[in-house]
């Protein structure tokens, strides 16, 4: 009951906060990977669905649209984490996406984060 009047209760409570303490405490590799997908993934949210998600899972990186139609980025943090947002870019999207093809390159083990958040380039 103490901890629910306590000050600084609100910040551990903050779904941020304890996905970057579970990450922090976690044994898995972090990995930084690659991706470019394909179809209609452009004018449908798929950005700002696609960084909500990844936010959601505690990974950073970047999503940016590409001048053929495509959208690319790149994400970092624990595998199991990473792995499960390929598996949402390559089947799920943004509601009104239609998703064709999805490609992942350039996996690689990484030491530490290279990014501090999840951005969407313009």
């Amino acid at each position: 009951m103490f901890l629910n009047r306590h000050p600084l209760a609100v910040v551990w409570r903050s779904r941020g906060i304890l996905t970057a303490l579970r990450s922090a405490m976690s044994n898995e590799d972090l990995i930084s990977v690659d991706y470019e997908i394909f179809g209609r993934v452009q004018g449908v949210f798929f950005r700002k669905y696609t960084q909500a998600e990844g936010k959601k899972l505690g990974l950073v990186g970047w999503v940016q649209n590409t001048g053929a139609g495509t959208v690319q980025g790149q994400l970092q943090g624990p595998c199991s984490k990473v792995k499960e947002m390929q598996e949402w870019l390559k089947s799920t999207g943004s509601p009104k996406s239609h998703i064709t093809k999805a490609e992942f390159k350039n996996e690689k083990t990484v030491d530490s984060l290279e990014h501090s958040s999840f951005n969407i380039v313009k």
